[in-house]
């Protein structure tokens, strides 16, 4: 295998299975299959109760925080789940669809890499099956909903200064973040300050990726928190997308969207792809759905949660296996030695030169969210080593001493030159903590206080020494109180690249303060969002967007995707 070949050339030239038989190879009966082509298929979740079979093992993959040296979350995941079928076991992969806006700004595609991808990556993408279009749709209709009550005579008594629902775009368009809207006379609407968030930003994303059927979908976009009424702050009662009759119209929107999508490695290995929320403003993980699925029909399935496990394996575990009663068997935590040696200091030019002073220095992020795993959440874990060619022995054997230092073992991951065979290592590991014996547990237990709850989030978790609430994020947290969403689990919107708000404080840093400005309801989604630092809901692109590098030929084969 060259290893000179970029992803979507590796992509293209790998022959792929028709989707119907790798459903088939899943024991998906074709009865449940709607086609979206040759090589992709949305399935009908009904199969889930017309299925008597076991669920298998539940394989959570995070990573240290992220950086711009790269860790290969993605990429691992889909290796670890070539590597377990190569060893003969019967595996599905549950991840995230990417967003449109990471692929044409700075990310580019998000479907793995080298030889351990899922396919067919172009269609994954961009459009694939037009879930995040009808998010988008549903979330707009909404939008268009609130104001066009209004205009009509406002029966609700809505604050227009008080509405807080976006209208939103699968695009990273900084020029949209705030916006005048309603201008040009009485017959084109109510003038007012608006905005616009990412698809993937949208309660409605969260929603889905929650909600079991259509009648809890339903329920759930019928409880999002819109705006608020006139009035004084006591007398401000929320509005609702049910107070506005809306749900029903948007889960028609939705209905064909809840259906997990199915598609293949390049190895054949079944994959569902479905749903994309943001990990730093909603829960990060795939659907619900999709997982369960995925458990009834393999003997182990194993998924990803966005950025580190301080944001994502956080919240996959106290809001999403909260809601839903998923426990996963073990964790995979992914590094790279060039990553721990960027958090030990060095400039990203300088990364693939061996240093094991900066390498000490990092390493101590990867010590902390092991420690998080294995005390807090009480998971076995493994370390998967996504392995560079520069990569010297001596680093290698550097991480496997500190991680033996706290019972962790380290496997090397070469999946992205190997694909399945590079993961085998990996593989047998997982396979062996899956069947110890773990003493899972949340962070905090949800009828706390909003406060202590995010308090405990930010002393457990982030390890910091204090949370400051600003005097508005304490208001707002004694209004939800009263208005009964106390009991909600916490969603925390901060920084990927840290565990304090700030971006730049790298490694593992000690007696630092995590500041709360603000605190909302995701009513839908089921939790509260603690917002800290300055986190953007609307990305904008960056001074060379990969957009530049696409192109697609007369034939339509597309190029420079990643």
């Amino acid at each position: 295998m060259s290893e000179f070949k970029s992803d979507i050339e590796i992509a293209q030239s790998t022959p792929m299975l028709p989707i119907t038989e790798v459903a088939a190879a899943a024991g998906i009966d074709e009865s449940y299959i709607e086609q979206y082509g040759k090589y992709k298929a949305k399935i009908d979740y009904k199969i889930l109760k017309e299925t008597d079979k076991k669920d298998g093992k539940l394989v959570l993959v995070t990573a240290i925080n992220p950086t711009p040296a790269g860790e290969g979350k993605t990429t691992t995941t889909v290796g670890l789940a070539d590597g377990l079928k190569r060893l003969g076991k019967n595996v599905m992969v549950a991840l995230r669809e990417p967003s449109l806006g990471p692929v044409f700004g700075i990310k580019g595609g998000a479907a793995g890499g080298g030889y351990a991808q899922v396919v067919p990556m172009e269609d994954i993408n961009l459009h694939f099956t037009g879930d995040f279009h009808a998010i988008g749709a549903a979330n707009n209709l909404l939008a268009a909903m609130i104001d066009n009550h209004i205009y009509q005579g406002n029966e609700l008594g809505i604050d227009p200064r008080k509405i807080t629902w976006k209208r939103c775009v699968d695009m990273n368009d900084r020029q949209l973040r705030s916006v005048i809207d309603g201008l040009g006379g009485r017959v084109n609407g109510v003038p007012r300050e608006d905005g616009y968030d990412i698809t993937v930003a949208s309660e409605i994303m969260a929603v889905l990726c929650l909600a079991s059927d259509i009648r809890d979908l339903k329920e759930r976009l019928a409880r999002i928190v819109i705006g608020y009424t006139y009035g004084k702050p006591a007398e401000q009662k929320p509005v609702t997308a049910g107070d506005l009759h809306a749900e029903g119209a948007m889960a028609a929107l939705l209905k064909d969207a809840l259906k997990p999508n199915l598609v293949q490695t390049l190895e054949h290995t079944p994959a569902f792809v479905h749903g994309g929320p943001f990990a730093n403003i909603a829960h990060g993980c795939n659907s619900v759905t999709a997982t369960r699925i995925a458990l009834k029909l393999s003997d182990y399935t194993i998924t990803e949660a966005g950025f580190g496990a301080d944001l994502g394996a956080e919240k996959f575990i106290d809001i999403k296996c909260r809601m839903s009663g998923l426990r996963p068997s073990c964790v995979v935590i992914v590094a790279t030695a060039r990553a721990l040696k960027y958090n030990g200091g060095v400039p990203k030019n300088e990364t693939g030169v061996e240093n094991l002073e900066a390498l000490e220095k990092g390493l101590p992020n990867l010590l902390r969210h092991i420690s998080n795993i294995k005390e807090v959440f009480g998971l076995p874990c493994v370390v998967a080593i996504n392995r560079f060619p520069m990569d010297t022995e001596a680093e290698l054997e550097l991480i496997r001493s500190k991680c033996r230092e706290l019972g962790v073992n380290v496997a090397l991951s070469e999946v992205w030159a190997k694909g399945g065979e590079g993961g085998e290592e990996l593989a047998r590991e997982v396979m062996k903590l899956c069947e110890e014996e773990n003493h899972f547990s949340f962070a905090y237990e949800t009828d706390a206080p909003i406060r202590e709850k995010i308090r405990t989030i930010v002393h457990r978790i982030y390890h910091a020494k204090h949370a400051y609430f600003t005097p508005e994020a304490i208001k707002q947290m004694d209004e939800l109180t009263k208005l009964g969403y106390g009991d909600l689990p916490i969603c925390m919107a901060k920084t990927q690249y840290s565990f304090t708000d700030d971006a730049t404080m790298l490694g593992a840093p000690e007696g630092f303060t995590v500041t709360v400005r603000n605190v909302r309801v995701s009513a839908g989604a089921g939790f509260i969002v603690a917002m800290t630092g300055d986190i953007m809901t609307m990305p904008g692109l960056p001074k060379v967007p990969a957009a530049e590098r696409i192109d697609v030929d007369d034939d339509g084969k597309i190029t420079g995707l990643f």
